[in-house]
């Protein structure tokens, strides 16, 4: 049983990663929250690849995309002029495994900081790709971005406003603000701005598979796809699924960069948000391994 004193221990423990909320959720209602600073929306960094997921997920049931689908066709006019047959090779399915078979991650925050090209997409599809996409494991903000950007091409519609109805309503969830490309597309792999609360509603919503308040939100074959899918990374410790890390304990989580997480416990029929600045990206998840999975 997680009690106040034990979950006061963990939030002590974790004090010195700079976190700004840590939130709790069993049994669909709020078991324990600590706030260190007062709530607003917030970068959620690479916690917006699986929600760019999501809008995959939607567009796959509506047809409007499919999994098999070549890059190359879907964005002719982002091609290099020659095109390597591992590139001709290259399907939406890479994109959400990140299994692109480029050997170097692209389009990270540190690389557009000093980007000068402000074609992102053609960029990204003009450094080699050396291996036959769907052998190797790289994480990358390539895949995730040229994924939404695919949806925007095919519903043209923003991310956010395509969104909207699907998921944003439902969840009670204003339009939030996303970070866009020098184009004007959004940025698919990260810069979604939600508030802690926000991303306990997206991460509850995967946990009870898809269901809210009765209704069917996200497509089933979607839910049994994520579930389903296990890619391993190269050192052969972690696994991947579709836009979403598969964790400890069977969990699925959603991971930012400075310490954002949405972990989903579906044998706890839990939900662990924390939010805050740790730049070591499995601190947290270390202490909630230690602290809250036990007592849950």
């Amino acid at each position: 049983m997680l009690t106040e004193e034990k979950f006061q221990q963990f939030c002590r423990a974790i004090s010195e990663f700079g976190p700004d909320h840590a939130l709790v959720l069993q049994d669909g209602r709020m078991l324990a929250r600590h706030d260190w600073v007062p709530e607003v929306r917030q970068n959620q960094y690479s916690i917006t690849k699986s929600i760019t997921g999501t809008a995959i997920g939607f567009a796959l049931d509506e047809g409007l995309l499919h999994l098999e689908d070549p890059v190359i066709r879907l964005l002719p006019d982002c091609l290099p002029p020659v095109v390597s047959p591992h590139l001709e090779h290259l399907t939406l399915y890479h994109l959400l495994t990140m299994t692109l078979g480029q050997k170097a991650p692209w389009l990270m925050g540190e690389q557009r900081e000093f980007m000068k090209e402000k074609d992102y997409a053609r960029f990204a599809l003009s450094r080699p790709f050396e291996e036959e996409p769907g052998t190797c494991f790289l994480y990358s903000n390539v895949g995730p971005y040229l994924a939404g950007l695919m949806l925007e091409r095919r519903s043209g519609q923003s991310l956010a406003e395509y969104l909207m109805p699907r998921l944003f309503d439902p969840l009670d969830i204003p339009l939030p603000q996303w970070e866009k490309d020098p184009l004007g597309n959004t940025f698919g792999a990260g810069g979604i701005w939600l508030t802690s609360t926000e991303v306990s509603r997206f991460g509850q919503l995967y946990l009870q598979d898809g269901l809210w308040k009765g209704r069917q939100i996200l497509p089933r074959d979607w839910m049994r796809r994520v579930d389903r899918t296990w890619i391993t990374d190269a050192d052969g410790q972690s696994h991947y699924s579709l836009l979403f890390w598969r964790g400890r304990y069977d969990s699925l989580c959603a991971v930012g960069r400075f310490g954002q997480y949405c972990t989903i416990l579906k044998e706890k029929n839990a939900v662990i948000v924390l939010n805050g600045h740790d730049t070591g990206q499995n601190h947290l998840l270390e202490y909630v391994w230690t602290y809250l999975y036990p007592c849950l």
